[in-house]
Parts: structure tokens; sequence; C-alpha cells
């Protein structure tokens, strides 16, 4: 009977394991993009338009001065037919003619999936998964951009390429309007280190990419030959809808923050989430400053020149897009005088040491949560161990080590109350049999073992404690730090940020906790021990979904515990049979 329940439990076991692996190959792949249909603007439809021009005739995602004249659009006629196309080793993005926005833009170097890397992830969509632009323009008494309708700019040509052996890429967009000449110059990096080989680009290896290839400089040359002085200001802005992160893997990701964030007079990181934007639209006045929508790997930010004092706000347009953006200094140019404004956009992964030289709180996009005081010593050495062996598996691997090494003589005192407990597992069982019943006796019985025998009942609860902290710190490492994100270890560990894709990691885990808890004392407590038998099958349970790399932490360290704990218990036992031969 015993045989044939035996074999039931594992055929179950089986059965279930495959249901799980098929769940997961049908709903655990992220959805490839949608084809990108190339939006066209009309005389009253335009991309940056959020109502048409012949009902309103105002375009509410664009800021107003207060020196601004409402005016009719005349080039509003015109129409931009295509998009101006650039592309970059690292940069694949699209120019709208009207306004000069930055429309579509994805990232070659990061494939959407890892099975699929002819697919690059796209960040900046204009509907085709998504609404979400970078705008920027000039607005004032005099300025091209108005609440009617933006300017339509003038290229050379329609596609731009960085060139083999090019390190720097210029594509200026030109409009003359009442005798003012202006130039929007976007300025490209090339990215890539020739010196690497294509798998050292592909696996991110330090010194193969270079991060502030991800940051675009945007100026306006403003040559003013009216017979008027020229005022205005620029602003820049990030525009998104309410859509989900499509950086999410699979479907059973844990959420990251999507939401804008910004440097305010108070702090250097304020996140502001789409539902405070609902409840309070922010405005606020900041010297430097910078604005930026994150979502889990990814960062898309607008630093102004940060000698300025500049207008930091968010709102909400007419069609329910969110705005997060600022507003420089008004500028004053003569007439016959020549003057410039620009900024800097960064569309990119989040590279913790390039996003705090662009500007002071920039790094902090990087969101380790509240125990990031934790997290950043974590990834410190976690990046330096990378450094030297090249793997992001087994640096995880030698970090464990670390931390159990660093965590040892807690550990060991810990244990050594385990195997004290272990050791007196008889005379616990001969009190159980004095007392029967009679809680109140056992439970005094059992303070006076524990105190002659030196023991403390709580002190095997001690490393699990401490090292949750630990742990969850951990957790948001590998779940925040894009140098995880499809980073390979061996064998079927291609992705140690997303889960185990057999789900053999969390298996071998919830053995390893069942072994550990062999070399346990059982509970007294009848209740308690079915309890902690369960514990192994629940964690494991728990561990399916959890990141291969964190798997891989908490395996290692299982296993380091089992050595540590059954040399202890084993030596405790030696000298509990030494002390008591009878």
């Amino acid at each position: 009977m015993d045989i044939k329940r035996s074999i039931l439990i594992v055929a179950l076991a089986v059965v279930s394991y495959m249901m799980v692996l098929q769940w997961n190959q049908d709903y655990g792949q992220a959805d490839l993009p949608t084809q990108n249909v190339t939006v066209n603007s009309t005389p009253n439809s335009a991309d940056l338009p959020d109502t048409p021009v012949a009902t309103t005739g105002n375009h509410d995602d664009i800021p107003s001065t207060n020196s601004e004249q409402l005016k009719p659009d005349t080039s509003a006629i015109a129409k931009s037919n295509e998009l101006i196309r650039v592309k970059t080793d690292v940069l694949d993005l699209a120019i709208d003619p009207r306004g000069g926005d930055v429309v579509q833009l994805t990232l070659p170097q990061y494939p959407r999936r890892q099975d699929r890397p002819d697919v690059p992830f796209q960040l900046f969509d204009n509907g085709g998964e998504r609404i979400y632009l970078a705008q920027s323009g000039l607005i004032g008494s005099n300025a091209p951009d108005k609440s009617s309708g933006r300017a339509l700019w003038n290229s050379a040509q329609k596609n731009y390429q960085l060139a083999e052996g090019q390190n720097e890429l210029v594509v200026d967009l030109t409009l003359n309007e009442g005798g003012i000449n202006y130039i929007k110059r976007f300025s490209f990096k090339r990215g890539l280190n020739p010196e690497c080989s294509a798998k050292e680009q592909m696996l991110k290896k330090p010194g193969c990419i270079d991060p502030s290839s991800y940051q675009v400089d945007v100026k306006y040359l403003i040559d003013n030959q009216s017979s008027e002085a020229w005022s205005g200001s620029m602003f820049a802005q990030l525009k998104r809808d309410n859509s989900d992160d499509p950086s999410k893997t699979t479907a059973t990701s844990t959420a990251t923050y999507l939401g804008a964030a910004m440097a305010t007079p108070e702090s250097n990181y304020q996140k502001v989430s789409m539902k405070d934007i609902d409840k309070q639209p922010v405005k606020e006045t900041v010297n430097g400053g910078w604005v930026a929508w994150l979502q889990h790997y990814f960062v898309t930010a607008w630093i102004p020149d940060q000698n300025n004092s500049n207008v930091i706000q968010t709102r909400k347009d007419s069609q329910g897009n969110y705005i997060v953006g600022y507003t420089s200094p008004s500028v004053s140019i003569a007439a016959g005088s020549k003057g410039e404004i620009g900024a800097t956009l960064y569309a990119g992964p989040k590279i913790q040491k390039h996003l705090g030289s662009l500007a002071p709180g920039l790094e902090l996009t990087v969101d380790y949560g509240i125990l990031w005081f934790i997290a950043q010593p974590i990834f410190w050495l976690l990046e330096h161990i990378h450094s030297l062996l090249g793997n992001w598996g087994w640096s995880i691997i030698v970090l464990t080590c670390i931390i159990k090494l660093i965590f040892f003589p807690l550990s060991a005192a810990s244990y050594k109350s385990m195997a004290r407990m272990r050791a007196v597992a008889p005379k616990m069982a001969a009190l159980k049999e004095q007392f029967g019943d009679d809680r109140q006796k056992m439970s005094q019985g059992m303070m006076e073992l524990y105190k002659k025998e030196k023991i403390n009942p709580l002190g095997g609860c001690l490393p699990i404690l401490v090292q949750m902290p630990v742990f969850l710190a951990l957790y948001w490492v590998l779940l925040e730090s894009v140098e995880m994100r499809q980073a390979p270890w061996m064998f079927w560990i291609t992705d140690l940020s997303i889960k185990d894709p057999f789900f053999i990691l969390p298996i071998i885990m919830g053995a390893s906790m069942f072994i550990q808890q062999q070399l346990n004392p059982t509970p007294p407590d009848p209740m308690q021990a079915k309890v902690m038998k369960m514990m192994p099958i629940i964690f494991t349970f728990f561990f399916l979904w959890f990141p291969a790399g964190l798997v891989m932490y908490w395996v290692v360290n299982n296993c380091l515990s089992i050595a540590q704990q059954w040399y202890i218990t084993r030596k405790i036992e030696a000298a509990t049979k030494a002390a008591n031969p009878a």
C-alpha cells in the first residue's frame, strides 16, 4: 500500500511539473511589439496637437507663457509627410518634422526578447503599442511653437546614419520665420568599442559600450536677422499614456515603478506617479534639476542647463496622456545677434555611474526601495566581482560565499544552539512523558532545561531574521539592475533576471531546505512540526517565479548552511556523548 501511494505521489509530482512547464511555455513569454506605422500629420490632426485645430485652436500639451499671444498658425496647413530617420550603433529613432520631436526610438543593443535578438526594445512609440514621446520646442511672444500650432522644420535629407569610423553624427533641422533663422541640432555619439568582439558587446562587457552614446544633445541655434529683439524659452517634456510597462518579461513578473520622477528644491529625487498627477499637478522652480520617466530597466530624462533656474512641472493633456517637463528661463536675443539654448535627452538603460554624472540624483532612478542602503553596497561588490570573473552567475555565487563568511560567527552561534536542542531531545521527551498534558509544568521544566544546558530557543531564528534584509536587498538588485537583464550563467540559465525556465533551481532549493530541516531539532508542538515540514514545499512554490539569480543565491546559501550546521551538530553531539557515556 505504501509503495502504491509513493508511486501515485511521484506520478502526481511529475504531471504537475509538466503542466507548469507547459503553462510557462504558453504564457511566460513577453509578446513581441506590433509593427510600427509611420503616423503622418494632417492639417487638423498632427501628432502633437491633442485637439483638432479647427475645433479649439489650442494645443494643450504645449506649455504657455504669459507673454504669448495666441494667433493662428499659418504653418498648420503644411504637412509632415515623412519622419526623419536617424540610426547610430546604439539608437534607432525617428524625428517628426512637425515640432522636431523624437516620436520613435528603439535600442538595438537591448533585444525585446532573448530568443529574438533581431527585435530591439522600443522606448518611444507614437501609436504602435503606446504613446511615448520626447518633445521640445521654443515658446514665447515671437517663438516658433505656439499653443495654436507647432513649427514645421525642414531637413536636408530624410535618413541619417552613423558611418563606419564616424564618432559623431549631427542632424540639423532648419526653420526661417519672421526674419529669424533657427537650427534645431541633434548630436549623437558612437557607442560601441570596435576593439570589443560582438560577443563582448552583446554581454555588455564594461568598456564595450559607452553609456554617453544614449544621450542626445539638443540645441537651438537662433540667428535673429529681424529688426526686433527675440525672446523665448525652451521647453522639454516627456509625454506618455497610461499603458503597461513593456519591460515586463513574463506574465508573472513583479511590477516595478512606472511613472515620472524629478529633482525638486526639497529633494534630488522625487517620484510622481500617474495617480499623483491625477490628484495634483506639480509646478516647482529648481536650480538645474531634471525630469524623467521611469520603467523597468530603462529611463528617459531631460537634463537642462544646470546653471539655470528652471520650472519643473507635471500635467495631463486632453487625451489623458501624462506629461512631465521643464521650461527654461526666458532668453533675449537682440536684432542682428545670435544665441543658443540647449538640453540633454537621455534615453536608454539605467546605468548608475553615468546617470549620476549627468545630474545630481538622476542615479537614484535605479530604485532599490527602502533597503537601498544595503542594496547599493551589494551591487558595488557584485559589480567588482563581475569585473574579475566576467559572468554574473558566478559573481552571485562568490557574493553569496562572501555574505556567508560575514555572517559566519552569527550563524555558528545559532547552529550551536540548535545542535544543543537536538542533543537534549531525549530529555525533552522525558519531560513530556513526565508532565503529560500539564502545559504549565511542561513549560517550566523546558525553561529550566534550557537554562541548565545554556540553550537559546530563539537562536535558530536569528540567522534567517538577519539575512532577510540582505535577501530582500539582493532581490531588488537583481530585479532593478539592467546589468542583470538577459545575463546568462550556464546550461539552461540564459537569463538570471527571470525565473528558471525549467524550475530546476527552485526544486533544488526546496530539497536543500528539506535536508537542512533534518538537521534541526523537531519542534515540541505537533502542529508546529507539521507546519515546518510543509515549509520546503511552500517555499519551492513561491520561488518558482523568482529571478533565477536570486534562487541561485538561496541555493548556495542553503548548501553552505548545511555544511556548517552538519559540522557543528556532529561536533556537539560527539561532545555530549563524551560527557554522558551512559
